[in-house]
Order: C-alpha cells, then sequence, then structure tokens
C-alpha cells in the first residue's frame, strides 16, 4: 500500500498542469485546490487502488466533479406538469413579466428603498405598494412584512401582547410546516381564549367571551381543509358589529388572500380580502404568494391607527421585505389596478385555461411523442388555498413498466420534469407548463422512452 502512495502525483505537480490552470481559470485557485485534496485524500485512505487511480486524467475528472457539484445552485428552474398550481413545494406563485423585469430593475441598480426624493433626505421602506393598496382595496392604511405567518405574529404581538385573543376551535388550524395557529399566538405572547366546538361555534359563544376583557377577536381562515357534516359559525360581519360593540378590533388572516372571485372559474367561492373589509375587519392579512400571484409577502391590511401601531414594533423590522420583494409586490398589484390580472398574472392564466384549450395541447403532445394517451382528470389549486377545489382538465397519460423510475429519471433532467403518477400511470398536466417549456419538455421526454422503459405505443 505504500509503494501504491508514492506514485499519487504530488499537489505541486498537479496544479502546474494544464488541466489545473484550467479549473482554476473557472472556479479559483482556493476551490480547486482544496478540491484535489480532497481527491488525494480520498485515494490515500482506500485500501486499494487501480493502476488508473493514479493517472492525471482520474485524479481532474473527480476534481472537477466536486467543482462542479460545490458549484451547482440546489434551487433551480423545474417544468411543473403536476397540474397543481400553487404548488408550495415548487415555489407556488410564478410571477408575471412585467414583475420579474420590475425585480430586476430595482436588484440590479441603486434605488429609493429609503430614500426621500423630494426631502433628499431618509425615507421608509413602508410607503412602498402601501399607496397602491389603500386604493385597491379601500383600506386606510397597509404595510408589509416578508411573509404571512410573520404578518400574524407581528399583528398579535403588537396588538395583544400579555392580553386575551377570542379564537373559535373550528379555525386552530395547522398548515404546512408546522405552522400552527395556537403556537404562533402564544409566542407574540397573547392568551387564547378558545371558544366554541371543533365543528360549531355560535355568536353567543363570542359574547360570552366578551364578558372578560379581550384585545382581539380573530378568524383564521380555512385555507387547507374543509370541515363538513354538523357545522356552523356566525357570519363575518355578526362578529365584527358584535366585537364592535365591546369596542373590540377583529383580525381575520385570510391565507390566500384572493382579489378575484372565484365562482367565475367554476370554483366554489373563497373570501376576498374586499368582503372582510366591507364586513367591517379591523385588520386582514394575507400572502403575496399565493392567489394573489406575486412574490413571497405577507400584506397587512386596516384601520390606520391599528396599522401605525404595528408598523412601530421592533418585530415589524426583523421581518421587513427587502428591495425586491416590494418591487415586485408593486408591480404584481399594478396588474390588479389595471383589470390585467387573469392575462398577466401566471396562476390566474392557469386557473382561466380552458379544458378546450388543455385538451389540444395535450394532443400536440401525443402527435410529437407518437404515444400516450390523452383523458379527462382534475388539476388542483394547491397552495394551501381552496381544499378540495380542482379544475377540469386533460393529461397525457402515459404506461411505462416502472413509473417511479420513469419519473426519477426525469427529475434528473436539466431542467427537472416533475409529474404525478395516478393508476400505475405517468400524468402529464399541460395546464402547468408553460408554453416556452413546451419543446424541452417534449425533447426530454422523448429522450427518456426507449425500449427499456417498455412504454405502450397509442394506436
Amino acid at each position: 500500500m505504500m509503494n501504491d502512495l508514492r506514485r499519487i502525483p504530488s499537489i505541486d505537480s498537479l496544479l502546474n498542469s494544464d488541466e489545473a490552470i484550467s479549473l482554476i481559470h473557472d472556479y479559483g485557485r482556493d476551490q480547486v485546490l482544496f478540491s484535489l485534496r480532497h481527491v488525494l485524500d480520498e485515494l490515500r485512505t482506500r485500501s486499494k487502488l487501480k493502476e488508473d487511480n493514479f493517472s492525471k486524467k482520474f485524479i481532474f475528472e473527480q476534481t472537477k466533479a466536486k467543482l462542479i457539484k460545490v458549484f451547482s445552485p440546489t434551487l433551480i428552474s423545474v417544468i411543473n406538469a403536476t397540474g397543481v398550481i400553487l404548488h408550495t413545494n415548487l415555489g407556488r406563485a410564478p410571477l408575471s413579466n412585467e414583475t420579474i423585469q420590475s425585480m430586476q430593475t430595482i436588484g440590479s441598480s441603486y434605488n429609493t428603498l429609503e430614500y426621500d426624493l423630494v426631502n433628499g433626505k431618509r425615507g421608509s421602506r413602508s410607503i412602498h405598494a402601501e399607496e397602491i393598496l389603500k386604493q385597491l382595496t379601500g383600506a386606510e392604511s397597509a404595510t408589509i412584512v416578508n411573509n404571512n405567518a410573520s404578518a400574524v405574529l407581528l399583528v398579535l404581538s403588537s396588538l395583544a401582547n400579555r392580553k386575551k385573543v377570542v379564537i373559535s376551535r373550528t379555525q386552530l388550524i395547522e398548515i404546512g410546516g408546522g405552522f400552527r395557529i395556537p403556537d404562533v399566538m402564544k409566542q407574540s405572547g397573547a392568551k387564547l381564549i378558545e371558544i366554541g366546538t371543533t365543528n360549531r361555534v355560535h355568536l353567543r359563544d363570542y359574547e360570552e367571551a366578551l364578558q372578560q376583557p379581550a384585545a382581539l377577536i380573530m378568524r383564521a381562515h380555512h385555507s387547507n381543509f374543509k370541515i363538513t357534516g354538523f357545522t356552523s359559525e356566525p357570519d363575518l360581519k355578526e362578529i365584527c358589529d358584535l366585537a364592535h360593540q365591546f369596542g373590540i378590533p377583529v383580525i381575520d388572516d385570510l391565507g390566500s388572500g384572493t382579489l378575484i372571485d372565484t365562482v367565475k372559474f367554476g370554483l366554489t367561492h373563497e373570501p376576498t380580502v374586499f368582503e372582510s373589509l366591507n364586513a367591517g375587519v379591523d385588520i386582514v392579512t394575507f400572502s403575496g404568494d399565493k392567489l394573489l400571484g406575486g412574490p413571497q409577502a405577507g400584506i397587512i391590511l386596516g384601520r390606520k391607527n391599528l396599522i401605525d401601531k404595528i408598523k412601530k414594533h421592533p418585530l415589524a423590522r426583523a421581518i421587513r421585505p427587502d428591495k425586491t420583494c416590494l418591487a415586485g409586490l408593486t408591480s404584481t398589484l399594478i396588474h390588479y389596478l389595471r383589470n390585467e390580472a387573469e392575462i398577466k398574472i401566471p396562476v390566474w392564466q392557469m386557473i382561466s385555461k380552458t379544458p378546450k384549450e388543455i385538451f389540444d395541447i395535450a394532443n400536440q403532445w401525443k402527435e410529437f411523442l407518437g404515444f400516450g394517451e390523452v383523458t379527462e382528470n382534475r388539476s388542483t389549486i394547491g397552495g394551501g388555498s381552496m381544499p378540495g377545489e380542482t379544475l377540469p382538465t386533460y393529461v397525457l397519460s402515459l404506461a411505462v413498466k416502472n413509473p417511479d423510475y420513469f419519473l426519477k429519471q426525469a427529475r434528473l433532467l436539466n431542467p427537472p420534469i416533475i409529474a404525478r403518477i395516478e393508476n400505475d400511470q405517468v400524468l402529464l398536466d399541460p395546464r402547468t407548463v408553460f408554453s416556452t417549456q413546451e419543446e424541452q419538455l417534449l425533447i426530454a421526454l422523448k429522450s427518456l422512452l426507449p425500449e427499456k422503459f417498455n412504454y405502450t405505443k397509442s394506436e
């Protein structure tokens, strides 16, 4: 073994080679040196070495492989062929071209994030997007944080620390990542006053709870589950009217926060931001990257005196949004001001796509590939929005011998293709595939379907 180790080239000889010079040009000397040493250390710890292990070619192949792995980002674009529009694991809402351009422009230059051009002095980042939100929703004031969970935490911390907050047991929900409404309320310092039962709550339950001093009534929208059967909850306006009789504000956590009525697309009604404000809610919170279709953000709307207090809380600085988020959110909101959300924002483009349009695309895919079957199916909204709600769609169904292995190979492509399996068939839903991705998708699929997969051709 000792004699074998003496045949391993020295670091100096390797660094002076043409191969090393080329790698240093691409990756930098420090990283090349670190990877070379790592490769040589691995060779020295092996019990047996093949003749090829001593060659510079082998050593630099291993070194380059390590460098490529180090320099390859783990956050990359994928083709979403699952039919899940707001796929949380795949980044939720894709952004409009205008939104992307705004974020790129602001991110690549100096900007007025906290600068007042009129006075030539320091300004406030909290003004960005606020005027548009006020104009769009009619709210007295608004502020932005980095996500909706932060928005809820900030509101409760600002308005109910060490104070009682009334909430129905029907709304003590848990969403993705273990985020539980009771936990975040406790973290804020608020004291929970639970009322009603897991399936029913009445207005009298709220009235009884308010006989004792309380800071807030909170409602959390059932964004990712449904309670069915013997159920009841008071109307939101009734809750607000009662709360205001006692001088208590109401916070409504809408989650998805749609500004568009979903009924027009054949879906059940999703409560809108406008409806909450019109019902008399004092503070509304919702996400920027769900049905709004913008970048990740938490939006807080409502009464100016309460928003002013929220803005001044120390936590507000810790969870504030950055310049690119504010630029992107502003651009997304402008789509709504211009009444062009359904034709500009990808989420609404996908929701509004008709089954006929999708059927034609799926058949074009089938014709190009020369195999597969176009079948009826359902697309999902996803992202913790509208539980159980689906849209009619058509999918290209591929009969392959080993669907799991096929999808694994698809995920290793560049860009990766993410699809789903149903009844031992690989399903590809055109609803969530951008037209600009279709050529890549089809060429990649064709490369994955040699005889080894034993696919079943269409007649």
